[in-house]
């Protein structure tokens, strides 16, 4: 296999990188590992060579629905930006339609599609909310993300069980406490299955 000129590239990055840590990058257990990290780190980040708008416009469907559609504990892998350590957890995603509404696995890859970015999890969660906003303009459109980052679980404070919450509430589900309330509480109960 014929390997491109960014790909070789980047694996003599992480060569560079091996040999600056110490270690010796053509000794038997590393040989691979400039590839495999390079591999690696292309499909983590293949957030940015996706389009949320064309993601989505390829599953919206006219229907005369207007009761709120929640897609729950979606799990996701994501790289913080700041460590290019992962964090990881599960997103809830809720929208209002307003005469279209989305292809029910296209929400779980709109999901993918921004945590395959070097991301901070407040941006992450409003990325997804705005996409959805933008695509069908809906009633609103609720997003809680919940995750644990190796940032703080591995290095610095060393917190094993912390978990960060984020959310992002639009339309309704930040202008009517009742929506929001049944937002929250859906996603809260236990699974039936």
């Amino acid at each position: 296999m014929v390997k491109s000129l960014e790909q070789a590239t980047t694996e003599e990055l992480y060569s560079e990188v091996l040999r600056r840590l110490g270690e010796d990058p053509e000794r038997d257990g590393l040989l691979k590992t400039p590839e495999r990290v390079a591999k690696s780190m292309a499909f983590l980040t293949q957030g940015y060579a996706q389009n949320p708008t064309e993601l989505l416009r390829g599953a919206l469907f006219d229907v005369d629905y207007d009761e709120m559609v929640i897609v729950r504990d979606i799990e996701f892998y994501s790289l913080c930006e700041h460590h290019m350590l992962p964090f990881f957890g599960k997103a809830h995603v809720a929208y209002i339609p307003q005469g279209k509404v989305i292809g029910l696995s296209k929400v779980a890859r709109l999901v993918d599609l921004f945590a395959r970015r070097l991301q901070v999890q407040e941006r992450m969660t409003r990325q997804i909310a705005d996409a959805i906003v933008e695509a069908i303009a809906p009633q609103g459109v609720g997003v809680v993300v919940e995750a644990q980052h190796l940032c703080m679980m591995m290095r610095g404070v060393e917190k094993q069980h912390s978990m960060t919450t984020t959310s992002a509430m639009l339309g309704a589900f930040r202008n009517a406490a009742q929506t929001r309330n049944e937002f929250l509480s859906l996603i809260r109960r236990p699974s039936a299955l």
